[in-house]
This record gives C-alpha cells, sequence and structure tokens, in this order.
C-alpha cells in the first residue's frame, strides 16, 4: 500500500494531514522563513538556504525573498533562473523549470488542487498535477500557473495572467483566462 507521500508524488488523491507530510512542510517553512528573514547583502547564506531547500538548481539560480513553497525538494530548475520577489511554488508534485526562466514578482505556481465533488472534497483528500515550464520563458508579473500546465520555450505571459491550459512555445499570451495573442516567430 503507498504512503500518503508515495501517493502524493505521483498525482493521486492524499492526505496532507499525514504525519510525515505536515513534517516536510514544516522543515520547508524552517527553511523559507530563514531565507526571507535573511538580509540582502547574505548571499552566502542564501544559496546554502537554498541548496537544502530546493530539489535540483543548475547554475546561476536565485529568488527574491520572500518566497514561499510546500516542500521544496519537488521544485527543479535548469541554469540562469530567477525569481522576484514574493513568488509562490504549491510543489505537491514536481514544478520543473528550464534554463534561463525569469519570474516576475507576485507570480504563482499551483501545482495543488482539490476534487472537484464536494463529497469527495469533504474527506479533506487533495492531489496534484505537475506544471512545467520550458526553456528562455519570461512570465509577467502577478501571473497564476494553475495545476498540470505546460509553458513552451521560448513563450512570454503577460502579466497579470492566469494560465489554465497549456500555452505552446514561442508564443506572447496574456490574459484571464491566459490565451495566445500573437507569435513570436
Amino acid at each position: 500500500m503507498k504512503t500518503e507521500k508515495q501517493k502524493m508524488l505521483s498525482g493521486d488523491l492524499y492526505l496532507a494531514s499525514d504525519p510525515e507530510l505536515a513534517s516536510e512542510r514544516l522543515h520547508a517553512r524552517q527553511m523559507t522563513k530563514q531565507l526571507n528573514d535573511s538580509n540582502p547583502d547574505e548571499t552566502e547564506l542564501r544559496e546554502s538556504i537554498l541548496q537544502k531547500l530546493i530539489g535540483k538548481k543548475g547554475k546561476n539560480f536565485w529568488i527574491e525573498p520572500p518566497f514561499y513553497c510546500d516542500y521544496g525538494y519537488n521544485i527543479s530548475a535548469g541554469d540562469d533562473v530567477f525569481f522576484n520577489f514574493n513568488c509562490v511554488i504549491l510543489d505537491v508534485t514536481p514544478v520543473n523549470f528550464g534554463s534561463r526562466v525569469l519570474v516576475g514578482p507576485n507570480v504563482q505556481f499551483y501545482a495543488a488542487t482539490h476534487p472537484t465533488d464536494f463529497k469527495v472534497r469533504g474527506s479533506l483528500v487533495e492531489f496534484g498535477k505537475p506544471i512545467t515550464i520550458g526553456d528562455d520563458v519570461w512570465i509577467g508579473g502577478t501571473t497564476i500557473i494553475c495545476p498540470g500546465v505546460t509553458i513552451g520555450s521560448r513563450s512570454i505571459i503577460g502579466a497579470g495572467s492566469v494560465v489554465t491550459k497549456d500555452i505552446p512555445e514561442d508564443v506572447l499570451a496574456a490574459g484571464n483566462p491566459c490565451k495566445v495573442i500573437r507569435s513570436l516567430v
């Protein structure tokens, strides 16, 4: 039988109140508090915290505090990835970023979701859908990326967008819901 963590990681319904998951979220909260409370000139401390918090990160990875996440270990990023202030990543399943990704302030990535059937939702189970961001993507400030979304390489997401469906490569997309505005090639 799968543990609640195994269910979570595989995208199945799981109980977030499971003691192992609660402990891991607490650890992530402690790490993000240290990051968020650090001084701007404490770059070595910040890099050390990110090394312990983030699952996989390439070279020149940077997050401007404040930053919040559920677990941290489900986040992976390539080289030259930058997150501006006040980013939130609900990483109950993998949230993957390619290389050379720029994330504006107040951007939120919601891999976590809940059942639509109120009876199932009432049992307090939840699940997740992975999020994938390609290479050379720019996500404008105050954008929300919903569960299960893939954004193709070299695309730009306009500020304030709510991305509910996949966005192809090489496009400018914006709006609520986010839609392709034009091709970039």
